[in-house]
């Protein structure tokens, strides 16, 4: 039998993105697939009901959940929606997989094999399903746009009648695929652009977009294109040399983030306090604890005549593209799985066997597995 997609509607509440489109559920239909919905599915993305031809509407969660072959979703499944999956199941989307270890060892009590697409490796051929860079590029472009909005001041240089406006500074912290996506959008909006990464070899990437890159001399390049966690030494000379930099700044977006752990501070509550009334920081790592002392996840605080913006789920707030792209990311994904329509892993490709996060009642990446066993929250 042909293998059956299900795609249900997203249970967390501030979540408008959705596993599917139209245009690549069609596609996968004509690779043989089946694909079933949970009406007002796709509704946060502004995608109808009707936009899915040949896709067929499941009322109840729980029937949809029993028939399909392969879930796919955006947002980890929650304990009770595990509960419904069965051990024939498969699921497939962005299961935080540190960041929940109840929720992973209810996955392989249940015998459910899942993917967690956080774990596709960055090799060439799998750029096409690199989800966590595909919403991240998304991330980065409304970071630039969310501060601009709160900034008391031009991000352009202006000259008029009254006279000449000096363009905003700003500072991207991070240069990875959000912060390149957030210097590259504030750039064109025609700011006055820095930024810092701990990786060095982004220097060029950074000079590129048009952005002067700030070399402090601490460098913790890791495997994979991540930076590693640097050892308290190195947080401390780069909070030092980093502070003088940011008193200066207009807005700072910050980006930084390492898997799997707490986000670093790498701005202090001091630093803020130095800054310029009517600055603003936002940053785009406060889901794990904040670039910034004084972040507050899914919050505005207002510091010292600072303010600093915490936003949760930013790719979740351009859902039309943001699900376009993650929709792309599971359909290239899938083709390692199902080939004529049928499932048919090879388990032996590296792309899947180090994108599996539960097979056969076992947790398969050992970090996973230690932080489970651990009860590590």
């Amino acid at each position: 039998m042909a293998v059956t997609l299900g795609v249900p509607k997203e249970t967390t509440e501030t979540e408008n993105r959705v596993a599917l489109v139209p245009d690549v559920a069609r596609q996968l239909i004509g690779r043989g697939m089946e694909v079933r919905m949970q009406p007002g599915a796709g509704a946060g993305a502004f995608f109808a009901d009707g936009d899915y031809h040949d896709v067929r509407m499941v009322e109840e969660r729980e029937d949809l959940y029993r028939e399909a072959d392969v879930l796919l979703k955006v947002q980890p499944p929650s304990l009770e929606e595990i509960d419904l999956l069965g051990p024939e199941t498969a699921v497939l989307g962005l299961l935080d997989p540190l960041g929940s270890p109840e929720r992973v060892s209810r996955l392989r009590d249940r015998g459910v094999t899942a993917f967690a697409m956080e774990l596709v490796p960055r090799v060439a051929r799998a750029q096409a399903m690199d989800a966590l860079s595909s919403q991240a590029s998304i991330a980065g472009y409304k970071a630039a746009l969310m501060a601009a909005d709160l900034a008391p001041r031009f991000f352009p240089m202006l000259t008029t009648a009254a006279g000449t406006v000096r363009p905003a500074k700003v500072l991207v912290l991070g240069a990875g695929v959000a912060g390149l996506q957030a210097i590259a959008t504030s750039h064109r909006l025609g700011a006055s652009v820095s930024a810092y990464d701990v990786r060095p070899e982004t220097k060029d990437q950074v000079a590129s977009l048009g952005a002067t890159f700030l070399e402090l001399g601490v460098g913790a390049s890791a495997e994979g294109g991540y930076a590693r966690e640097l050892t308290e030494e190195e947080k401390r000379q780069e909070q030092e040399l980093l502070a003088d930099r940011i008193a200066d700044m207009d807005v700072v977006i910050s980006t930084a983030a390492v898997p799997g752990r707490k986000a670093p501070i790498l701005v202090r509550e001091a630093d803020v306090t130095a800054m310029r009334p009517g600055s603003v920081i936002v940053d785009l790592a406060a889901e794990t604890g904040g670039n910034c002392e004084c972040t507050q996840a899914g919050e505005t605080v207002r510091h010292e005549g600072v303010l600093v913006y915490g936003p949760r789920n930013v790719p979740g707030r351009l859902p039309v593209h943001a699900s376009e792209m993650y929709a792309r990311n599971l359909a290239n994904f899938l083709d390692l799985l199902v080939r004529d329509g049928q499932w048919a892993p090879d388990w032996e490709d590296e792309v899947v066997a180090q994108t599996v996060l539960t097979r056969e009642g076992s947790v398969v990446p050992e970090t996973v597995r230690e932080r489970v066993e651990g009860g590590a929250t």
